[in-house]
């Protein structure tokens, strides 16, 4: 990995002992506008004071229902947005501040695989092309011969044929296509990697196969993902801790298999009850905990706890004050809850 991509003062103070990704109070906001002048008249909470950790070599999974702000928690870690307030530390080191110099040196760490592999490739461009575009970006690579067996060795990485190369995107099928998106994210030679609904546009048979090739390449580069998704039942096969967020907060984080035998937070409650059981016997005996109410406002969420309004636990303290992520299990069980489950 590139030693440019962190000074030397970080570097000595950083050890792999302590977490790769910081996220400080994390804020992205984004103005509502109305109006012939466009004038803004409120702000949409996408991420809203947000803590998280994620250690080197793990998979941090990020569950939660559609709008709720996992995407833009994912793309403000990379700086593809700017946040509000907060910070964002990558070995240590903020990323927030830095200038384009440094963050461009910063991203040949950093990568993303996108959640839409019908939209996310350049349909004028090429496999080779779309590939020795981030070679050349940042200068890796250098010379024809180099460039070219350097995109045939990431065809191999993720399972493609190498004269693939001279193809269009249009010519492939959505497994193929999410491979090659893959591809172009190993380019730079990541430590980290947010896959963002990287499986949610694929056929469930080729789900499979993109999670074990996940699997794979993280083993053999030691990479570190944040795995960003809304299905549950999905997450648990990737993952090593989850997070579960709702309305631009994180309610839960857990080790995965302690999040599925014992949640804590009564949405994690609520999102696990949905997953069907394949045994017809006991999908037929087990309790359902089905929420009521819409979901809170991003732009005007309420007081307190904000899934309180659909809480089966709400009680008047939930209104009053926010509850704060806190321990409620040994081995790195935390939610924000006042009531949990259990």
């Amino acid at each position: 990995m590139p030693a440019e991509a962190t000074q030397r003062g970080d570097r000595a103070r950083w050890t792999p002992a302590d977490p790769l990704i910081e996220v400080r109070g994390l804020k992205t906001w984004f103005p509502v506008r109305s109006g012939v002048v466009n004038r803004v008249v409120g702000q949409v909470r996408a991420v809203d004071g947000v803590d998280l950790a994620i250690r080197q070599g793990e998979t941090m999974g990020l569950v939660g229902e559609s709008g709720c702000g996992k995407s833009t928690l994912g793309r403000s870690i990379l700086r593809l947005e700017r946040p509000s307030a907060g910070d964002v530390l990558f070995k240590g080191r903020s990323i927030l501040g830095l200038g384009t110099r440094s963050m461009r040196r910063l991203r040949r760490e950093m990568a993303i695989i996108f959640q839409d592999p019908f939209a996310s490739l350049d349909p004028r461009q090429t496999v080779e092309q779309i590939l020795g575009e981030a070679l050349d970006i940042h200068h890796l690579a250098r010379g024809r011969k180099r460039r070219r067996e350097r995109i045939a060795e990431l065809l191999d990485l993720v399972g493609m044929a190498r004269d693939f190369a001279g193809r269009y995107p249009h010519e492939f099928s959505g497994g193929q296509r999410q491979r090659i998106g893959i591809a172009r994210a190993l380019a730079v030679e990541p430590t980290f990697i947010v896959c963002d609904e990287p499986i949610s546009a694929l056929d469930v048979s080729i789900q499979a196969q993109i999670i074990n090739l996940l699997e794979q390449l993280q083993d053999q580069f030691h990479l570190t993902y944040l795995f960003i998704a809304h299905d549950l039942s999905v997450v648990k096969h990737i993952s090593d801790r989850i997070a579960v967020m709702y309305v631009g907060k994180v309610v839960e984080i857990s080790p995965a298999r302690d999040l599925y035998l014992e949640p804590k937070h009564p949405y994690t409650g609520s999102l696990l009850s949905a997953i069907p059981i394949p045994d017809p016997r006991l999908e037929r005996r087990r309790e359902r905990i089905i929420l009521q109410g819409d979901v809170a406002s991003s732009i005007d969420p309420p007081s307190g706890c904000r899934f309180r309004t659909r809480c089966f636990k709400a009680q008047p303290r939930c209104a009053e004050t926010e509850p704060p992520l806190t321990e409620v299990n040994l081995g790195d069980h935390q939610a924000a809850c006042y009531y949990p489950l259990g």
